[in-house]
């Protein structure tokens, strides 16, 4: 994780933490079952109402818009905490559906003199290059004290620019999860891994029995990002993670060598990726979900890599979580399993009284609980309480993503300047999305990240 605080962390202090939020997933993740909130559309878990813990001014006739790349079940479940606001408030709220890269898509609106009130940044380097532009502005003390009083500092710290806090952290993602169709694994006798190795030996075993071991959303460049983050986190360690993170070491290293050439064991695997990798660049990141959870007996894919997240696409595809769906750590590479974050921050871009007050109130408790109680969400809110997550699968995830505090790492694109790390068809995107086509292209993809990244960083 980038913050004020991360150059000063030591590699003991980080290994110890993914060992802890790794171990802590490891020894419950796949013995929870049942209680799952159903369609993602429904109220679950069995929370306390936060009602009352915010105090929320009267904005009757106040008007606001809400810009964020949210679809689905994730825009309609968000929707319901906008709503929320409103009923408090007096106050309307209307969603503004944003297009990737969302910096390009607030570039035009505030070159039309018709920005939205606040916008939901999914990267840090999106947050600063918001801050440059002059678009962003400060948060006030109100929703200042709400994060204080909710958020670990690396939470806090990683929404601030120049030592001035510009966003709300109002959604996490724990990015170091697999997981896995219970039903295949099953039939083919395989077992959950622990290690690098042992995945190849359960995949090997998955594509014995008949179904292809991996489905991945190739058509979108960050589930790509994602997949080498988590390897590189965990065989290069988190100082070098670091380092490439600011591109203070070239992407021509030896350690992005080998982790290249550790992530094409799979997608240089003959047949063990659904579709094959022309296949795969066609699949966007919901139907790499589902077609992992469809078709009985012999759905597209026995596993599919992504964030806690995923719970909403595997509930549209009808299967439970914790029976049908079960979910495993990302395996340790290295000596330790990777933890990777990220998450989306609420951004005041036009100041006002109103803007103020629902950034403070996504700071809230009571904002977070009634997304969480839906299902495929996770609040970085410490005081959101656990049991309002809709399931045990859900509950754990969230209990190991506070108990790590500071000590995990943020989304390395989502640190990068937005030209390399977050826009479609560009930078790392598109280079991994061509080592998908050609994993045997180590040193050429090598070669391009490098020159993406040093037009990108100015270095």
């Amino acid at each position: 994780m980038r913050s004020t605080s991360s150059k000063n962390r030591t590699s003991r202090a980080a290994r110890t933490a993914a060992v802890v939020f790794a171990g802590a997933l490891a020894l419950s993740l796949t013995a929870c079952g049942g209680d799952d909130g159903g369609d993602g559309n429904e109220q679950g878990g069995s929370g306390k109402e936060t009602a009352g813990t915010v105090t929320l001014p009267k904005l009757d006739g106040e008007t606001l818009e809400v810009a964020a790349v949210w679809t689905g079940a994730e825009q309609e479940n968000f929707k319901k905490v906008l709503a929320e606001f409103e009923k408090r408030t007096g106050a309307t709220v209307t969603f503004v559906p944003a297009q990737d890269p969302i910096i390009n898509f607030l570039g035009s609106k505030v070159a039309g003199g018709q920005p939205p009130d606040i916008a939901m940044l999914p990267q840090p380097g999106a947050i600063k290059q918001a801050v440059d532009k002059k678009w962003a502005k400060p948060i006030g003390a109100d929703a200042v004290k709400e994060l204080q009083e909710n958020y670990s500092q690396g939470w806090q710290d990683i929404g601030k620019v120049g030592g001035k806090q510009y966003g709300v952290y109002y959604k996490a993602a724990n990015k170091s999860l697999i997981w896995y169709n219970n039903a295949v694994f099953e039939n083919a006798g395989a077992s959950e891994p622990k290690t690098w190795d042992e995945l190849l030996t359960t995949a090997q075993t998955v594509y014995d029995s008949g179904v292809t071991p991996f489905s991945v959303g190739g058509a979108e460049g960050w589930t790509l990002t994602d997949w080498f983050e988590n390897i590189y986190l965990s065989q290069a360690g988190p100082e070098k993670y670091d380092q490439l993170a600011r591109h203070e070491i070239k992407w021509t290293d030896p350690s992005v060598k080998d982790a290249l050439t550790t992530l094409a064991q799979v997608w240089g695997k003959k047949d063990y990726v659904a579709g094959g990798p022309t296949g795969a660049l066609q699949v966007d990141f919901p139907t790499s979900v589902t077609q992992t959870f469809t078709g009985g007996d012999q759905p597209k894919a026995a596993m599919v890599y992504e964030g806690d997240f995923a719970q909403v696409n595997i509930t549209q595809a009808k299967a439970e979580v914790g029976t049908d769906a079960k979910v495993f750590p990302f395996p340790a590479v290295g000596d330790t399993a990777p933890v990777v974050s990220g998450g989306d921050a609420a951004v005041i871009l036009q100041d006002s009284k109103a803007a103020q007050a629902l950034a403070t109130w996504l700071a809230s408790p009571d904002a977070a609980t009634i997304q969480a109680k839906l299902g495929g969400y996770l609040s970085p809110n410490k005081n959101v309480d656990n049991s309002a997550y809709p399931n045990a699968v859900q509950q754990k995830i969230a209990k190991a993503l506070i108990d790590s505090g500071d000590d995990f790492r943020f989304d390395m694109s989502d640190q990068a300047p937005q030209a390399f790390g977050g826009t479609p068809g560009k930078g790392e995107w598109k280079a991994l999305q061509d080592f998908l086509k050609n994993p045997s292209d180590v040193a050429g993809t090598q070669r391009t990240l490098e020159a993406d990244a040093a037009a990108a960083y100015g270095n």
